[in-house]
């Protein structure tokens, strides 16, 4: 139920003035213990400017390295990384288009083929799932770790249940609470977020013990460095999970994989293995979810045909 509520809210969120992304991690000194389910990236000032460089994440470390669309700079020069890593870096940054590369006296260099703009994002929103609060799980510890952080420029709950005043006392006072119609694609705003501070310190609840919580205080370069990690992955990746290869397989028309023998939305990982009765093995069902993600969002998927696309009117979806 619960990946089906988050494909449907991914869907109703898409406009062309946002981004939408899901399963994205947001822990800073643990980077693995925190995954968000939704995040919205709203384009910032240079916004065109990275659309323009490549439709896919570009790796963090090319975007660190000692490198600008300037002179070229040695291989070794450029990336504080082992020799290994930092070819490989550079392989990936140069198949997307984020870095050039050639040899001179022998020597691998690079060269960055624009200017990396530090402004892009305008805000990232991050959404919680929970379509059922009668099972609420680790929901007031996953938000209360949300609104300490304050990685993000707000954050929201949404669910399917009605939304009473005891709940709300549960939820930190910061986050927003939408209710959520997947069926209908209809949303309600409970309450509003309270806006966060990224360019404040933060604190990362590490871990709670009864009485005791550990946590890490985290500077706001570390926030910033997390944040545009994020945005990249979000901007690359999108929300979309490949069809299953069978022939039941279908999408819908907002491209959310769709099985006709059981007549709803699946989850590949999950409904569509060997354990499944109804499965036909074939080839995945055609699907043009680049197509989809450039018409229904501000992503670009070819940059180089079609040009930074002029961005007016980003209205906020709250």
């Amino acid at each position: 139920m619960e990946f089906r509520f988050e494909l449907a809210l991914c869907a109703a969120l898409e406009s062309p003035d946002r981004v939408v992304a899901r399963q994205l991690g947001a822990g800073i000194e643990n980077p693995g213990g925190r995954i968000v389910d939704v995040c919205v990236l709203t384009p910032g000032p240079g916004f065109e400017r990275r659309a323009a460089i490549a439709p896919d994440r570009i790796p963090d470390p090319a975007i660190e390295a000692a490198v600008g669309p300037g002179e070229a700079v040695p291989l070794k020069k450029a990336f504080d990384l082992p020799p290994d890593r930092a070819e490989e870096v550079a392989e990936r940054a140069a198949e997307i288009g984020y870095l050039e590369r050639e040899r001179r006296d022998g020597r691998p260099v690079v060269r960055a083929t624009a200017r990396y703009p530090d402004d892009w994002v305008g805000s990232l929103t991050a959404i919680e799932n929970k379509p059922d609060l009668g099972t609420p799980g680790d929901l007031t510890a996953q938000l209360r770790y949300d609104a300490a952080l304050g990685l993000f420029d707000e954050v929201v709950l949404a669910t399917a249940s009605y939304v009473t005043r005891a709940h709300l006392n549960r939820i930190p006072d910061a986050v927003g609470v939408w209710r959520f119609d997947p069926d209908a694609g209809e949303r309600e705003v409970v309450r509003e977020p309270t806006p966060l501070d990224p360019a404040a310190p933060g604190v990362e609840i590490r871990e709670e013990r009864g009485l005791r919580t550990d946590v890490a205080l985290v500077d706001p370069a570390a926030k910033a460095r997390k944040r545009r990690r994020i945005a990249e992955r979000a901007y690359g990746k999108g929300w979309r999970p490949d069809p299953p290869a069978c022939a039941r397989a279908t999408t819908t028309a907002d491209g959310r994989p769709y099985c006709e023998r059981f007549d709803r939305v699946v989850d590949p990982g999950r409904d569509c293995g060997a354990t499944c009765d109804a499965r036909e093995p074939a080839d995945p069902p055609e699907t043009d979810g680049i197509r989809l993600r450039g018409e229904r969002t501000a992503w670009i998927a070819d940059p180089a045909g079609e040009g930074p696309r002029r961005q007016s009117g980003l209205s906020r979806f709250l």
